[in-house]
C-alpha cells in the first residue's frame, strides 16, 4: 500500500512517500497539479494549519487524482505516551503536536522541540511524557518582513553560509545581523535550558537553527514522523 504522507504548513506543502525514503517534495499549493506525484497512493495523510478551504482543496484534489479520502491529524489530550498540557488540546496547532509526539517517541526520555517555520515553536517534554509547555515567537521571515515593512531597498537572506550576528555597518546589515543575533541568542538560551536533553529542530529555517549548536539534532520530517503515531 503506497502512503503518502503531506504537511500543510503557512507557506508550503511538504509531502512524502511513507514507503519509499527519498521519493519526497517541497511545493506551493498553486503547483498542486503541476507536481509529479507517485502513480498510484491508497492513502493519504495530512497534517494541515491551512485552514479550511485548503483543506477541501486537499480533499478535492486527493479525490479526483486517486479517488482518495484523506485522514487529517488532530491534535488531543494524549498519544503515543504524552499528555498534552493545553486544558483545551484543540487549540495546540496540530503541527506542533505532531512534532511534539515524534520527537518523544525518538528520544524516549525528557527532550525538547523547536520547529523553525513562518513562527518559531519551542516546546519542552518531561521524561513521562507529559507535555511541559512552550513559546511561540515570531520566524526568521516574519520578523524581516514585519520590520521592513515601510523601509525600501533592504533585502534580508538569513542562510548558513551568509549567516553573521557581527554589527552591521549599513542599514541592511544592521536589519540581517540583528535579527541574526536575535536567533543565535535563542539557540544559547534553548540550549542552556535543555542542559543534557535531547533537542530536535525542524521547520524551513531548522537546517540554519540547527548549525548554531552541535547539541540540536535537525530531523526536517519530524511533523509528517508523527503522522504514522498520530493516524497509524
Amino acid at each position: 500500500m503506497t502512503v503518502l504522507d503531506i504537511d500543510i504548513g503557512n507557506t508550503f506543502l511538504k509531502w512524502r512517500d511513507a514507503q519509499s525514503p527519498g521519493i519526497q517534495g517541497s511545493i506551493r499549493l498553486a503547483d498542486l497539479d503541476n507536481t509529479i506525484w507517485p502513480d498510484r497512493v491508497e492513502r493519504v495523510r495530512i497534517a494541515s494549519v491551512a485552514g479550511k478551504a485548503v483543506n477541501q482543496q486537499l480533499i478535492e484534489f486527493t479525490g479526483q487524482r486517486w479517488g482518495v479520502v484523506p485522514e487529517f491529524a488532530v491534535t488531543v489530550a494524549a498519544q503515543a505516551g504524552v499528555v498534552n498540557s493545553y486544558k483545551d488540546p484543540a487549540r495546540m496547532g496540530v503541527d506542533r503536536w505532531l512534532a511534539i509526539i515524534s520527537a518523544y517517541s525518538k528520544a524516549k526520555k525528557a527532550c525538547w522541540v523547536v520547529d523553525c517555520g513562518s513562527a518559531i515553536t519551542v516546546e519542552q517534554i518531561a521524561a513521562d511524557g507529559r507535555h511541559l509547555g512552550g513559546y511561540i515567537i515570531p520566524g526568521l521571515q516574519l520578523m524581516s518582513r514585519n520590520l521592513l515593512s515601510n523601509t525600501a531597498e533592504i533585502i534580508v537572506d538569513h542562510s548558513i553560509q551568509a549567516f553573521d550576528a557581527r554589527p552591521g555597518v549599513n542599514t541592511s546589515e544592521a536589519v540581517q545581523h540583528g535579527i541574526n543575533l536575535l536567533f543565535s541568542g535563542l539557540a544559547e538560551k534553548v540550549a542552556a535550558m535543555a542542559i543534557t536533553d535531547p533537542i530536535f529542530v525542524t521547520g524551513g529555517d531548522g537546517e540554519l537553527f540547527s548549525s548554531l549548536n552541535s547539541k540540536f539534532i535537525f530531523s526536517p520530517e519530524l511533523v509528517m514522523d508523527g503522522l504514522e503515531l498520530a493516524l497509524g
